[in-house]
């Protein structure tokens, strides 16, 4: 099977190709910078240079494609929220159309558990209501790409998948380390758990969709078995007491962040391989 990943010299991306590799599978990948995939081509990914805001581009890319698995996302800014729905919504719209003009027979798109409304009384579902009054450029542009996605799978056929992922973390990426020098500015409750997954468990996810039959149209949530606090997960870095206001009061939304898992445990043969952080600190994979 050839396979156009996109998004491969990200964090979740470069993960990924790296062990899709390692099993063998013919693997295209769409780069803005060719030197910054030089790592992956040395193990045998072969690069197209394009970009999803040049439409103009993405032909090459997917011709005699068999499947793509869309990774690249815009995410971390806090200013250009004109570039994150660019190239998240109307990016993925151009990719997914170029794809079905090429004849690709399959379509994963990564989105993220940050979909779901935060006032849930029990862990999010894939067919729960979506947080359409998010004003979050990042959340909005993914449900507006899952949107369009599904809407050309019930008037043209494309075999599309959706994996909405919890917060990634492992193999040395940085994300945990990033992201908690801005828990205190965000002001987030000690109480909140963050739902993480592991590389890991990401690429076992996309490998499972990529070559399951029967699941055109489906969208599943990905995530670890045991949600972690935020308390937790910084007093491991011993930041706790500079981190939250010893003043909070109880968590008021205690299931936003949360997902089941057990739709993509009951249709597919995944399972968690990492089940917590805390194998994953103990296994040495943080």
């Amino acid at each position: 099977m050839k396979v156009l990943v996109t998004g491969a010299t990200g964090k979740v991306g470069s993960r990924f190709v790296s062990r899709i590799l390692a099993k063998g599978h013919d693997v295209r990948i769409l780069v803005r910078d060719a030197v910054k995939a030089s790592a992956l081509v040395e193990l045998g990914a072969k690069v197209v240079v394009g970009d999803l805001n040049s439409p103009d581009t993405l032909p090459p890319a997917v011709k005699d494609i068999d499947a793509v698995i869309h990774i690249a996302a815009f995410f971390r800014s806090f200013t250009d929220n004109e570039g994150i729905i660019k190239t998240n919504h109307s990016g993925t719209v151009a990719l997914a159309k170029a794809s079905m003009a090429a004849g690709v027979k399959r379509f994963i798109f990564t989105s993220t558990g940050n979909v779901y409304r935060p006032d849930n009384q029990r862990p999010s579902k894939e067919d729960d209501l979506l947080d359409v009054n998010d004003t979050r450029a990042y959340s909005s542009s993914k449900i507006a790409a899952e949107n369009e996605l599904l809407a050309l799978h019930k008037t043209t056929g494309l075999d599309v998948r959706v994996l909405r992922l919890g917060f990634v973390y492992g193999d040395r990426d940085p994300h945990i380390e990033g992201i908690i020098p801005v828990l205190k500015k965000w002001k987030r409750h000690s109480g909140y758990r963050m739902h993480m997954v592991h590389h890991v468990d990401v690429a076992q996810a996309l490998t499972i969709l990529l070559h399951t039959d029967g699941l055109n149209g489906e969208i599943f949530n990905v995530a670890d078995d045991a949600p972690i606090s935020l308390y937790e997960l910084v007093d491991a870095f011993g930041l706790a007491s500079d981190t939250f206001d010893p003043t909070e009061g109880p968590l008021a939304k205690p299931f936003e962040g949360i997902m089941d898992i057990s739709k993509l445990r009951s249709k597919t043969s995944f399972r968690p391989l990492v089940p917590s952080y805390y194998v994953a600190r103990d296994l040495d994979i943080l």
